[in-house]
């Protein structure tokens, strides 16, 4: 895997990946940066939800669990001297939908966050090996 990252100006960068998507990354304003783009701290905690929530989505079908709606909301902790790294990480979610409140429901929604979580979301198993890593799950019946 190979990423290119080019400077635009200042603190304003865009990245390109293997599929050609241009990510822009930046700076707050507050930092010096022109605020284009995510930090790349933010950019960590997308990649955790974002890789977690494509291994959930694929669990939950192959279950055959179905939800009408789906979000992650990841807190990240920071340490308070340079390097600034995380050190707490709490990753949150929350499914919508009817039916979510069965408790066997409720036990396939938890079974496939640990699957992810444990065992095959990359990001978070690297990032779990500096930070202390913990999720909850919030289910909404509508």
């Amino acid at each position: 895997m190979q990423v290119k990252v080019r400077n635009i100006k200042g603190m304003h960068f865009e990245g390109e990946g293997q599929s050609k998507i241009r990510t822009q990354i930046d700076s707050s304003v507050t930092n010096g940066g022109s605020g284009i783009g995510s930090s790349p701290m933010e950019m960590v905690l997308m990649a955790i939800a974002g890789c977690s929530g494509m291994d959930v989505v694929s669990i939950l079908e192959k279950m055959r669990i179905h939800y009408q709606r789906f979000e992650i909301t990841v807190q990240g902790d920071r340490a308070a001297e340079h390097p600034r790294v995380f050190t707490d990480i709490e990753v949150e979610y929350q499914f919508w939908g009817e039916g979510l409140e069965e408790e066997h429901v409720q036990q396939n929604l938890k079974r496939a966050i640990d699957l992810s979580v444990e065992k095959y979301c990359s990001v978070a198993n690297m990032i779990d090996k500096v930070a202390n890593l913990t999720y909850k799950l919030e289910i909404n019946p509508k």
